[in-house]
């Protein structure tokens, strides 16, 4: 099954993934973008600090919880794009500025694993920057033209939303601790 978008959402992606390369392409957003991906790659980043985390002895049932739905939102993310089968964009205008793993597109990997991430560490660490630093991860994805933004958005969703669940199951109490 190869996902074929429709018209009005090629529009609003390409207009997008333009848009954010006008604006950012030439600034200091770049090698924070590329930095960005190289942590993101795989969740190994994510997956790393909930290590450190969890390491320090505190609230340890906690992270690894919310390293379990790094794992879990990630894997999500992977099959869902092998099953959708969206190739990445390919713009002449917006080339695509690092490497990546495979030709698949949605939903963004690194989308899901960083709001799993938020979910699963922002009780310790904080909501407000995580979701600031999710915010910045989806930028960056099409900033480095290898997602369309409903890639990325859709990418959050379910990482959120699997990383959630990952929680609730893992931390029976958590809905009311968060």
């Amino acid at each position: 099954m190869t996902a074929v978008p429709s018209a009005a959402l090629t529009r609003i992606d390409h207009a997008g993934l333009r848009s954010v390369r006008r604006t950012l392409g030439g600034s200091k957003a770049v090698p924070v973008a590329q930095g960005l991906s190289h942590f993101g790659e795989h969740a190994l980043g994510w997956l790393a600090l909930g290590a450190a985390g969890w390491a320090r002895g505190r609230r340890r049932e906690e992270w690894a919880a919310g390293m379990a739905g790094v794992v879990a939102a990630h894997a999500a993310g992977v099959v869902v794009k092998r099953v959708v089968r969206r190739v990445r964009p390919s713009l002449e205008d917006v080339p695509p500025l690092v490497g990546t793993p495979s030709r698949l597109s949605f939903p963004s990997a690194h989308s899901c694993s960083t709001a799993a991430a938020a979910v699963g560490f922002g009780p310790m660490i904080g909501r407000p920057p995580m979701v600031g630093l999710t915010a910045v991860m989806l930028v960056s994805r099409v900033l480095l033209g290898v997602h369309y933004p409903s890639d990325v958005v859709s990418g959050a969703a379910l990482g959120a939303g699997v990383a959630t669940v990952v929680r609730r199951r893992m931390i029976p109490d958590a809905g009311r601790k968060a």
